[in-house]
């Protein structure tokens, strides 16, 4: 695939310097914005080959790997979606997706760890109770949360896949569902939902002293309707992984998404879900594209997708008594994976496409500050 023309890392050689002086990120957030501008760049250093056939020499740059780059998902969604079809149960499978009101986004960024965290275990309990209340089972669901919209505003949601299948009291896996239609009411699961939620985010905000302050904004939340949706069963569980392995690896934006960049503005695509789906395009400053952007960099060291009931690796190294289950064993290099699952061979000469690169140099990491080690260094000075 040819390098798009337009990437997050040039907005942020642009337009960081100002952003940071406007908004002030937080340290992690630098961090962050500093990896996805040195993202195969000299920064990182790297590697130089030479072609064995036609002599010419190749300089690849170390990657950031940072989960919010939009050019380090590839390979890792490819893995994941191998890994997770081996550990798939066989049975039809339920896509729901849980969107909370956006008047709770200000209560969000008082502490997005805490929020996110009880979102998810707000969505596993109600999917918990209803696989009681419904079918008599213990239930699962592969749970992943998503933070953006499509012009990168601030709307978390939580993805999950739900199979058609629970752990009975007798202590047997038991298929559920209703003739592959739907799983479970949606307008029981928005009411449980909502009732769940807003309890936890009152009781956290009680013993934060702060209920009193934010009671307006529970009060409009809670007289809007919540929206869940669960879709038609997907069918073969490789055709769950699959759609579900569009979504784990996405970032707030890809780079194949930005049209434009200039002095003042970025323009980017975006899907109008109000126009059918259609395809436009819209422009943000690039501040306020910045800003935007880092609503949706996720707490240091947090989990975003998450296993839950029969697809738990504790339920399947207890219950089903199978430990090796969810061990993913791996006999080979990471280069050969990315040959076989993606069809790449990267050693493969890219000019006379018969010749194999083979290593000549390693070149160390260039250790002047990029703008956010300076805005960082300006800010301990202070």
């Amino acid at each position: 695939m040819s390098r798009p023309k337009h990437e997050i890392a040039d907005i942020i050689e642009r337009f960081g310097g100002a952003f940071i002086d406007q908004y002030h990120p937080n340290s992690y957030q630098l961090r962050v914005l500093g990896a996805l501008s040195a993202c195969r760049t000299a920064a990182l250093g790297g590697h130089k080959y030479r072609c064995d056939h036609c002599h010419r020499e190749h300089i690849t740059y170390n990657s950031c790997r940072n989960r919010h780059c939009p050019k380090c998902q590839g390979a890792k969604q490819a893995f994941w979606v191998e890994d997770r079809i081996n550990n798939a149960y066989p049975v039809k499978h339920y896509h729901i997706v849980f969107t909370l009101p956006h008047e709770l986004n200000a209560i969000c960024q008082l502490d997005s760890r805490w929020f996110y965290d009880h979102l998810f275990a707000s969505v596993w309990n109600v999917l918990l109770t209803f696989g009681y209340s419904h079918f008599g089972v213990q239930t699962g669901a592969v749970c992943l949360l998503h933070t953006w919209g499509q012009s990168l505003t601030f709307h978390p949601h939580l993805h999950c896949i739900v199979p058609a299948l629970g752990y009975s009291l007798r202590g047997r896996l038991k298929k559920i569902g209703k003739g592959g239609k739907f799983l479970y009411p949606v307008t029981q699961l928005s009411l449980n939902f909502r009732k769940k939620f807003m309890a936890s985010i009152k009781k956290h905000l009680a013993k934060q002293h702060l209920l009193h302050h934010y009671q307006p904004i529970i009060d409009s939340a809670w007289s809007k309707p919540w929206n869940v949706n669960c879709k038609p069963s997907l069918g073969k569980p490789e055709k769950v992984v699959k759609y579900l392995g569009q979504y784990t690896h996405r970032v707030a934006i890809s780079n194949q998404r930005i049209v434009d960049v200039d002095d003042r503005d970025v323009r980017f695509m975006r899907k109008d879900y109000r126009d059918q789906e259609q395809i436009n395009t819209t422009s943000l400053t690039g501040l306020e594209f910045l800003r935007r952007f880092c609503q949706h960099i996720l707490p240091a060291g947090f989990v975003k997708i998450r296993h839950y009931g029969i697809y738990s690796t504790r339920f399947r190294s207890t219950s089903l008594k199978d430990p090796n289950k969810m061990v993913v064993k791996s006999v080979e290099t990471t280069i050969e994976r990315i040959k076989r699952v993606l069809g790449i061979d990267v050693y493969r000469c890219p000019t006379c496409k018969k010749g194999r690169l083979i290593p000549v140099a390693i070149l160390p990491r260039i250790r002047s500050p990029g703008f956010v080690k300076t805005a960082m260094l300006k800010w301990m000075n202070y």
